[in-house]
C-alpha cells in the first residue's frame, strides 16, 4: 500500500478538522472565490476548506489521498445541500485523470506538502491550473514556534529515522524551496509571492483533551507514540505535547483551546 495513503488513513482527520473549520472558512473568504469558478481543493481532507468555497458558489473538486476522508467529505457536502462539490480519491503527485489548464483556482492548505516526490506536485498544479489561473499553498514552517511545526519536530524526535531520499513535507515551508519546484514546473519567481498568515485550532474541549485527539486520530503523532510505547517514552511525549498545548492556549479558560499557528501561503501566478 502506498504509505502516504496508509498514514492519513490510520486515524480520523475529522476529529481535527472540527478545530480547523472557522480559520478554513476564513482563509477561502479572502481568495477571491466568485460563483462558477473552477476550484481543485488538494489534499482536501472532509472539506475544510473546499466546502466554503462551493458555498461561494465555485465549481468545487476536492482530491484527497485518504478514501475515509473523501467519504467525510461527501457526506458533509449532502447535509449541507450542495450540488456543485465533488470528492474524489487521489494522489497529488499524480494528477493523471485530471485535464490540463481545468482550474481557474487551484487551493492546498496543509495536504499537497504531506505528498512525496514535491517536484512532481509542483508539476501536477501547474499543468491543472489555466494561465491567468491561481495556486494557493497553506505551508507549515520549519522551526516556528508556533503548534503544528511543534507537534511535528516533537514526534520526530520519538520516531525511528525515515527512510533514506526521503523529502521533509516542512520544506515546503522554506521560501527558497517553492520557489525552485515551481521554477522546474515553469513559474518565474515573479509570479510567486509569499506571506506568512496565521490559523487558529478552535475547540471547545481542554487542551489536554485536544493532544489526545492528536494522539488518537492524527497519522504522525499515532506514530510517534506507538514508537514511544515501544521505548517506554509514552508518558514522556504525552507530557511534552500538554505542555506545549498548555502554553500555546490563547482561549483565556481551560476548558476551551484556542491555538494560533503561524503558516506560510504560497500565491502562485499561472502565465
Amino acid at each position: 500500500m502506498n504509505p502516504n495513503k496508509a498514514l492519513w488513513e490510520k486515524g480520523d482527520f475529522t476529529k481535527l478538522a472540527e478545530s480547523m473549520r472557522e480559520s478554513g472558512t476564513a482563509l477561502v473568504s479572502r481568495l477571491g472565490v466568485t460563483e462558477g469558478l473552477k476550484v481543485l481543493d488538494l489534499g482536501c481532507g472532509d472539506g475544510t476548506t473546499a466546502i466554503p468555497a462551493a458555498k461561494l458558489g465555485a465549481d468545487v473538486l476536492g482530491v484527497d489521498i485518504a478514501s475515509n476522508l473523501v467519504e467525510a467529505g461527501t457526506q458533509r457536502a449532502k447535509a449541507e445541500g450542495l450540488s456543485n462539490i465533488e470528492f474524489r480519491e487521489g494522489d497529488a503527485v499524480d494528477l493523471h485523470e485530471l485535464d490540463d489548464q481545468r482550474f481557474d483556482l487551484v487551493v492546498s492548505i496543509f495536504g499537497a506538502m504531506f505528498a512525496p516526490k514535491p517536484q512532481d506536485v509542483a508539476k501536477e498544479m501547474v499543468r491543472v491550473t489555466r494561465p491567468g489561473g491561481k495556486i494557493v499553498m497553506g505551508n507549515w514552517i520549519p522551526g516556528d514556534p508556533t503548534l503544528v511545526a511543534q507537534i511535528l519536530k516533537i514526534s520526530s524526535a520519538y520516531t525511528p529515522p525515515p527512510p533514506e531520499g526521503f523529502i521533509s513535507p516542512m520544506l515546503w515551508g522554506v521560501e527558497s524551496h517553492v520557489i525552485e519546484r515551481f521554477a522546474n514546473a515553469g513559474v518565474a519567481k515573479e509570479d510567486i509571492s509569499f506571506e506568512k498568515e496565521t490559523f487558529n485550532f478552535s475547540i471547545n474541549s481542554t487542551p489536554s483533551e485536544f493532544v489526545d485527539r492528536f494522539k488518537n486520530y492524527y497519522g504522525p503523532t499515532m506514530n510517534a507514540f506507538e514508537a514511544a510505547e515501544k521505548n517506554g517514552k509514552a508518558m514522556e511525549l504525552q507530557q511534552e505535547l500538554e505542555t506545549l498545548f498548555n502554553s500555546q492556549n490563547k482561549s483565556g479558560t481551560s476548558d476551551t483551546t484556542l491555538i494560533p499557528a503561524t503558516f506560510l501561503k504560497v500565491t502562485v501566478t499561472r502565465r
